[in-house]
């Protein structure tokens, strides 16, 4: 059941503002850091085809969270891990995936038989999209705090990581040899397979750990629909 709307106190409507202004704040610092970050990342990247490939998402989403930023307002728990995500691919663009210091560092620590870091990207694939789907169906539709809205939630996320795994395919098909660090197969056969896993595995950690603070945090925005 929607709760009825009540006028908030004065206090409400000095927190809120409050909270605003700090939601305000935190979205520049981010926007702030991602141009720096890509700025870097664009520098002398390993390979300039996988460094757009990897860091197109970015691109995309930079001027379109710009242009929606006051008409459709994020939680600023999905704007920073949106960052996080966006600072992933931007140095997996930079190094190639296969090549990230980061991961050669692990290899070599736990005695790996490939660079992992590639696995990270994916988690973050299905974890982040998950937080994102989850705003957007629970303020755009009458879907409720559930199992069903964890379930399409879920669903959505692990049809985004297929289509994306598609997408190198295609990716293959176009540009032959020259996408092989875009694909960062790294000779593992069941690669497709454990990139999907990972995002499936992201999606429902991120609903797990995350919902109560998104909760509050969509709370801020417009109230909550409550069974």
């Amino acid at each position: 059941m929607i709760s009825r709307f009540k006028f908030p106190a004065q206090s409400d409507l000095r927190a809120r503002l409050a909270s605003s202004n700090s939601s305000t704040r935190l979205t520049a610092a981010l926007l702030a850091l991602t141009l720096v970050i890509l700025l870097w990342s664009n520098i002398g990247p390993k390979d300039r085809l996988t460094w757009f490939l990897e860091v197109a998402p970015v691109l995309i989403a930079l001027p379109l969270l710009t242009y929606t930023r006051y008409s459709f307002p994020l939680t600023p728990l999905l704007y920073t891990l949106i960052f996080i995500h966006a600072v992933i691919l931007m140095i997996g663009g930079h190094y190639t995936y296969a090549e990230v210091p980061a991961g050669f560092w692990l290899q070599d620590m736990f005695d790996l038989q490939r660079n992992h870091y590639d696995r990270l990207g994916h988690l973050a694939q299905g974890f982040v999209p998950a937080i994102l789907a989850r705003e957007i169906l629970l303020r755009q539709t009458t879907l409720i705090p559930g199992k069903m809205l964890f379930f399409i939630v879920t669903s959505i996320c692990l049809a985004f990581s297929a289509f994306y795994e598609i997408i190198e395919w295609w990716t293959a098909l176009l540009y032959g040899g020259t996408a092989d660090a875009f694909l960062a197969t790294q000779g593992d056969v069941w690669d497709t397979q454990w990139d999907m896993f990972l995002a499936l595995l992201g999606a429902i950690s991120a609903q797990l750990l995350l919902r109560n603070l998104h909760n509050r945090q969509l709370a801020e925005l417009r109230p909550i629909k409550h069974s």
